[in-house]
């Protein structure tokens, strides 16, 4: 019999609806709390990849706390997000992507490119992990900073991309790493906040995460930051095409009809993959009413768990930066991505923080390349499959091309610049999905959704209203960002 993504059977008889049709199945049986909660802990892992650690300690080391009550609002703006790409995919076992397929072609076709060209670049993520490893280990020596930086970059996804190979059930294996990198690097991060030096920046600290403090900023604005600032507010959880990758998560553990579907495994194979079928919709049954608020419960708490915990980890970035980087004048930058922090630290508890602090920064930037590759696969599979469906291939041998392919070009991207501005770039590709998706979203699940699925299936319209919000924030940002290319400027 298939199986999920924690090796529970289902039946053979639910993966075999024909292509196109939305076929009532019972919906699955929650399992309880400790099996099911997982994609929002990679969620949280992923999101601490750039923004946490890159770019808000950026702009409170050149700013001090201007822009720090931006924080909680820009984090809260995707919950709503995620809980409708959540909602899609547990209510008919398919990804989002392939519900905006279903809304217009062409918006699939025109978010596929948007999505292929941001991720051209995620390569830059490995590399700006091995701007911690390299310093960590000052190997090989006698190489510049930019060499030692990509060689560990190559390293990094050379060890990662043996894992996948050699894994059983692929998602298996990103949620174990990335519950490893998500605790150790909170403990990390609380272990280095319990110093003396930054529990003193803590008073000054606290009431500017929700009001800016008063006065004129420490530098004026540099228009060139317009794109740092756009980055970090979108990259405060998991922006752009990145928050997509939920519903692959989703779907890969099993959860809502998700349960039915087919799982990647290892290149080494698994079961065979059943044929292609279409939207999956829940019974409508007393039963199923019962089990889909505990559903619905569950995706409201997994969402939460990451960007709680996201929000959680990036004000401890951002307090270590007031303390640490904002007195002496430091700025993360270029190769020195994450070697401007540690110096520091070094300079107030030693060795061991230096050494510690690197670590937590590797592992916020390499698993960022060990997820985002697989998720990518994923989505490039999936959409591979909907966009060719006469071409004979397997959605797990599109994901294995797609994994070699993004390889390869991550390799030779990584190359192009230093980490940064490439991963600037990717972020302002991305954020022009991000002011599409709420409208998607809601064109999606209340629109498209409401007649497939039981009355007490259809989403409440307060979440309508978050999905509104959502959209009027992002795209008040991009006329912002836009203003800011034209050579406005405000602040002292």
């Amino acid at each position: 019999m298939p199986a999920d993504a924690q090796g529970h059977a289902v039946p053979a008889a639910s993966v075999d609806a024909g292509p196109g049709r939305a076929t009532a199945r019972p919906l699955p049986a929650f399992p309880g709390w400790a099996r099911a909660l997982g994609p929002g802990i990679v969620w949280m892992a992923l999101a601490q990849g750039s923004g946490e650690l890159v770019w808000w300690p950026y702009l409170v080391a050149k700013y001090g706390l201007t822009f720090l009550f931006l924080l909680v609002p820009a984090c809260l703006l995707q919950f709503p997000l995620n809980v409708e790409i959540g909602r899609y995919t547990l209510l008919t076992g398919e990804s989002v992507f392939r519900g905006f397929f279903r809304l217009s072609k062409g918006l699939g076709l025109f978010l596929w490119v948007l999505m292929t060209l941001s991720f051209l670049w995620f390569g830059a993520f490995a590399s700006a992990g091995g701007t911690a490893l390299a310093a960590l280990t000052g190997f090989p020596a006698g190489w510049s900073a930019r060499g030692q930086t990509l060689f560990w970059g190559y390293a990094s996804i050379a060890g990662f991309t043996v894992a996948l190979v050699s894994s059983g059930v692929v998602y298996r294996l990103i949620e174990a790493v990335m519950k490893v990198v998500a605790i150790v690097t909170v403990i990390g991060l609380v272990w280095a906040c319990l110093s003396p030096e930054v529990l003193h920046a803590l008073p000054s600290f606290l009431p500017a995460i929700v009001a800016p403090p008063g006065g004129a900023m420490p530098r004026p604005w540099d228009p060139g930051d317009a794109t740092k600032l756009l980055t970090g507010i979108t990259f405060a959880g998991l922006g752009g095409f990145w928050i997509l990758l939920y519903s692959y998560w989703l779907l890969e553990k099993g959860t809502g009809m998700g349960t039915y579907r087919a799982h990647i495994h290892g290149a080494s194979g698994g079961p065979a993959e059943p044929s292609e079928h279409g939207e999956l919709t829940p019974e409508d049954s007393a039963d199923g009413h019962a089990t889909w608020i505990r559903w619905r419960r569950y995706l409201t708490a997994d969402a939460l768990v990451g960007i709680i915990g996201n929000l959680f980890t990036t004000l401890m970035t951002c307090l270590l930066a007031w303390a640490l980087l904002f007195p002496k004048g430091l700025l993360p930058q270029d190769y020195d991505l994450a070697v401007v922090q540690a110096r520091f630290f070094e300079v107030s508890w030693g060795p061991a923080g230096k050494l510690l602090f690197l670590l937590v920064a590797a592992l916020f930037l390499t698993d960022t390349w060990l997820a985002t590759v697989d998720g990518v696969s994923r989505m490039q599979a999936d959409i591979l499959r909907t966009v060719f469906p006469g071409s004979g291939a397997t959605r797990q041998q599109w994901y294995w091309r797609c994994i070699a392919a993004l390889t390869a070009i991550t390799c030779v991207t990584m190359t192009l610049d230093a980490p940064g501005p490439l991963i600037l770039l990717s972020a302002v590709i991305g954020f022009v999905g991000t002011v599409i998706f709420p409208v998607a979203l809601f064109l999606l699940n209340y629109r498209h959704l409401p007649p497939r699925v039981p009355a007490w299936a259809r989403p409440p319209l307060r979440f309508a209203v978050l999905l509104g919000v959502s959209f009027a924030a992002y795209l008040a940002l991009a006329l912002f960002y836009a203003a800011s290319l034209a050579g406005w400027s405000f602040g002292g």
